[in-house]
């Protein structure tokens, strides 16, 4: 764990900075860099109604830039936390949030894997698809899941 990354994925949810929280503290106790993923889903259809845009190309580089903006926020919020010679890393994925998150663990030398639990429950656990159970049961590094 001392000479690898920590790679914590965003929502930019309450409960994925709840997360960051961890993350911070995990690269601190061990001494080793961050590296914060978000992933872009894929579109539902190509037709997006009631957004004024271009082209379906033109939204994506807009969604992209709009992450890329929050990401760096959250990574300057993060410097200020770490250790000296601490890094963050940023990265704006698209495609299925669990297989990139998973082809992201494969990239950099990931050590441990920090990731909010939105915790559904019932029905709702049923239709929204679980990412921290997906990576707690398929990645090949630990994972620590936060509620």
């Amino acid at each position: 764990m001392r000479t690898r990354q920590i790679l914590c994925p965003t929502d930019f949810s309450e409960t994925a900075s709840h997360a960051m929280n961890y993350a911070i503290e995990m690269a601190n106790l061990y001494g080793v860099s961050v590296r914060l993923v978000h992933v872009m889903s894929e579109p539902l259809s190509e037709y997006h109604y009631g957004i004024a845009m271009e082209s379906a190309q033109q939204l994506d580089r807009q969604i992209e830039a709009a992450a890329e903006g929050n990401l760096d926020k959250l990574k300057s919020q993060m410097l200020q936390e770490l250790n000296d010679g601490l890094t963050v890393q940023t990265v704006v994925r698209k495609g299925d949030t669990l297989d990139q998150i998973l082809a992201e663990s494969k990239v950099g030398e990931i050590g441990m894997i920090v990731i909010a639990s939105h915790g559904h429950q019932g029905i709702s656990h049923l239709l929204n698809p679980n990412i921290a159970e997906g990576l707690a049961n398929k990645a090949k590094c630990p994972v620590l899941v936060v509620k």
